[in-house]
């Protein structure tokens, strides 16, 4: 069985940087889509950043609109582990961020496998 353990969620001033971490353990996850969502108090689970292995050592990222140029994916197969580096935060990035690996290579594809805890990220003025 696959886990996934979401780290590095904490409190930050508007305009500044968090990183978070997901380390997977039970399977290698290297051929998986890895992605991030969030969800704000009162609102629905939404899509944040995935990444997806696009064949041989070739993986391809994409992100929310709500996030590009702020945000950054990554991945670490060899750790198992994926990554959000979050630069220029806004309090509307306050939510709880969960990591998940899925079976499949087409980024628009939601139906995720399995899903962390999640980690609180809270952006104050």
């Amino acid at each position: 069985q696959v886990q996934l353990v979401e780290s590095g969620g904490g409190l930050v001033q508007a305009g500044g940087s968090l990183s978070l971490s997901c380390a997977a353990s039970g399977r290698t996850l290297s051929t998986y889509a890895m992605g991030w969502f969030r969800q704000a108090p009162g609102k629905e689970r939404e899509f944040v950043a995935t990444t997806i292995w696009s064949g041989g050592a070739i993986y391809t990222g994409y992100l929310a609109d709500s996030v590009k140029g702020r945000f950054t994916i990554s991945r670490d197969n060899a750790k198992n582990t994926v990554s959000l580096e979050m630069n220029s935060l806004k309090p509307e990035d306050t939510a709880v961020y969960s990591c998940a690996a899925g079976q499949f290579t087409d980024w628009r594809r939601r139906d995720y496998d399995y899903w962390g805890q999640g980690t609180q990220v809270t952006v104050f003025t």
